[in-house]
């Protein structure tokens, strides 16, 4: 278990995506990859307002209002620390401060709670001034409606401006920080949003951070992929670099009687700053090896090796 970053909010240390919840899984089976997480003393859940809207026959929500159902159906809203997002709703675009207000009265609704743990930014708004964005969120935490307050997707210097701005106006501080990393994709990541991180002990959560399913080893050709709602995800990572990660990653898994998902993840336990990656599974019995990432321990030589066969990539 870990803080993150300044609040009292104590994680485990993978957090399970919930962009799967009413996409490529099911009510039914929703709520059976997220019974084997609880009973598996994990606690930490992220999703967004906007998942899974561009899913056809969705609109949106859709993830919220399965996680909100579960957690009433199963009592457990006083244990299980929820995150999600807002812009990127069809029917709440954007950052401006009437807006922020509508999404979280919707997604509070979704999740049948009074309050949301951790409130994303999900993406920047350059057409909302950033003071406008960040009074609105405060005025959330005022009212008790946010816990805490997190960013996703936004560059290094609009980080260090949010930062001046609550900083300046005795706004709430963000605890958190959302990006996209992972042993093929690297450079958003490093060294400058890991700096700023780590400045500011802001909890850091990878997603993607199994490559949309290409770290897990499943996909080795291209016909693999073949079917797979991933495929738009995933296709860009395979070249001769991408796939030597994968190869780097099984021997290593192999010398672990491990899976190379949950070796990709302990690698990102690793990193500076990274408090849990996030990883989303689509069937319950996908689960263990990504809940075991925790408990790997990589050696040093381990952790070198990943670092060569990744540095190669370019993501």
């Amino acid at each position: 278990m870990a803080l993150i970053g300044n609040s009292d909010l104590d994680v485990f240390r993978l957090n399970l995506g919930g962009n799967p919840f009413g996409w490529t899984a099911d009510e039914q089976t929703s709520f059976a990859i997220l019974d084997t997480f609880a009973e598996a003393g994990a606690n930490f859940v992220d999703t967004s307002d906007s998942y899974t809207a561009s899913a056809p026959g969705n609109s949106g929500g859709e993830s919220e209002t399965i996680i909100g159902k579960w957690l009433t159906d199963r009592g457990l809203h006083e244990d299980i620390v929820v995150a999600t997002k807002v812009s990127r709703h069809p029917d709440f675009p954007g950052l401006k401060a009437e807006n922020i207000a509508a999404a979280a009265e919707a997604s509070l609704r979704r999740l049948q709670t009074d309050h949301i743990d951790l409130y994303y930014a999900h993406f920047d708004d350059p057409d909302t001034p950033l003071e406008e964005t960040l009074g609105a969120f405060d005025s959330l935490v005022t009212a008790g409606k946010v816990r805490y307050l997190g960013i996703s997707n936004y560059t290094p210097d609009r980080i260090r401006e949010w930062l001046r701005i609550v900083d300046d106006n005795g706004y709430a501080r963000p605890v958190a920080l959302q990006p996209h990393y992972n042993l093929v994709h690297r450079n958003s990541y490093e060294p400058e949003l890991a700096s700023i991180a780590t400045e500011n002990n802001l909890g850091v959560f990878p997603y993607f951070a199994l490559a949309s399913g290409f770290l897990t080893g499943k996909y080795r050709t291209r016909a693999d992929l073949e079917g797979s709602p991933r495929a738009r995800l995933t296709g860009g990572y395979f070249n001769d670099a991408g796939l030597a990660v994968v190869t780097e990653l099984s021997k290593i898994a192999d010398a672990h009687d491990s899976e190379p998902a949950t070796v990709a993840l302990a690698w990102l336990l690793t990193r500076p700053g990274v408090t849990a990656p996030i990883a989303s599974v689509s069937r319950a019995e996908q689960l263990p090896a990504v809940l075991d990432a925790p408990n790997l321990v990589l050696s040093s030589d381990e952790l070198d090796r990943l670092d060569h066969v990744s540095a190669a990539v370019q993501a």
